[in-house]
């Protein structure tokens, strides 16, 4: 099928707007009418060049619609099925898998591949007859996506498709920050620095698990004033500032948790970040960098005397196809803050505006949402 979708060509350009052609779902793949799609930082990283792939690339990668088509030998879902993107692949029968590390997936090594996991093909190609990559083997930057089932997590159908797109990434990777691989316990003190569409759910998180302080760091108002909204005791404009705060209020033994959730993150943040955690805590770096860069700056006195920890996390530490669902409970139950997540909505056409906005600080979460002219 011919579609349209926010294609880069190279890095430094802009997004640009493209009918591209959309191949139908070989064995094992799906294709689905997508409501939404969140606009994430990572997939600027690749317009900086920060993030290595294969160009063109189908930007997009946070999206939830409803199954169009499914291939030969699809069992676990139907045409009409209501699925959140994920933008780690979850095979289920990999070693990380098996033992439930689902979301370090061996098939996450295809990410930057561009190459269906099916075949090792392209799914789809721009109107000149280019291989098209798709972000995370899913491109959500287009009203249809054509992915294998290992991308995709079925969820009941009362859930609003437009509000749980934030599953597939943002909310998933914040919440288990702080949750699952932040490990947080009742009475804890959690430093969250970065208040963007990830940071926010770590805090949403951390105050959900019974953190009796809750930190967020970030220099632009609208964002701290976000996050005291959803949970955040404390707020402050930089890790500096919340340095002899974070001491005097938790008598001294700093926190349990330092968490990294900025958009751009370089190895001069970890220090400080280590300076705010107590001893025998961690500091948990959700944020990207530059793929090249190997300079992280930090103690190592401090490192190894105090028996603290700087830890990696994707998706949040947790396996998506049990992640997705418990948070699900979480939003029926009310625990969970969907609806304030989204700042403001674009049309595809937007795109560059919307990576504006989210530049210039104005939103928590940028979101497309497709409308009739789109299909």
């Amino acid at each position: 099928m011919k579609t349209k979708g926010a294609i880069l060509r190279n890095p430094g350009e802009k997004w640009q707007i493209e009918e591209f052609d959309l191949g139908d779902p070989v064995a094992g793949e799906v294709q689905v009418k997508l409501v939404s799609s969140g606009l994430c930082h990572s997939d600027h990283h690749l317009r900086t060049g920060d993030s290595p792939a294969p160009m063109p690339v189908l930007g997009g990668h946070e999206g939830a619609g409803i199954v169009h088509k499914v291939g030969p030998g699809v069992t676990n879902f139907k045409e009409g099925d209501h699925v959140v993107t994920a933008f780690i692949p979850a095979c289920g029968v990999c070693e990380p898998c098996s033992r439930g590390d689902q979301n370090i997936c061996d098939e996450g090594a295809r990410l930057l591949t561009g190459l269906s996991i099916a075949d090792d093909t392209h799914r789809a190609h721009t109107s000149d007859g280019l291989g098209l990559a798709q972000m995370c083997l899913l491109g959500t930057f287009a009203p249809y996506i054509t992915v294998n089932q290992a991308s995709l997590i079925k969820i009941e159908d009362d859930i609003p498709l437009q509000q749980a797109a934030l599953l597939g990434c943002g909310v998933a990777t914040g919440w288990g920050s702080a949750v699952e691989i932040g490990g947080t316990h009742a009475g804890d003190v959690v430093v969250v620095v970065g208040i963007g569409g990830v940071g926010i759910n770590a805090v949403q998180g951390a105050a959900q698990a019974g953190a009796r302080i809750v930190a967020a760091v970030d220099p632009v108002p609208f964002k701290r004033q976000m996050a005291e909204k959803l949970g955040a005791t404390h707020t402050f404009e930089s890790m500096e500032e919340a340095l002899p705060v974070i001491g005097e209020i938790s008598w001294g033994k700093m926190a349990n948790t330092t968490i990294l959730t900025v958009g751009e993150i370089d190895g001069s943040m970890i220090q400080p970040a280590l300076s705010l955690t107590g001893k025998g805590g961690q500091v948990v770096v959700v944020g990207m960098g530059n793929f090249a860069s190997m300079d992280a700056q930090m103690n190592l006195f401090e490192l190894t005397l105090l028996q603290k920890r700087v830890q990696g996390g994707i998706f949040g530490g947790a396996s998506p196809r049990t992640q997705v669902p418990n948070l699900l409970q979480e939003y029926r139950a009310g625990k969970l803050n969907l609806s304030d997540l989204v700042t403001n909505t674009y049309r595809l056409d937007q795109i560059n505006e919307a990576y504006d906005d989210m530049l210039s600080g104005n939103n928590i979460r940028g979101m497309i949402v497709y409308g009739d002219d789109d299909y």
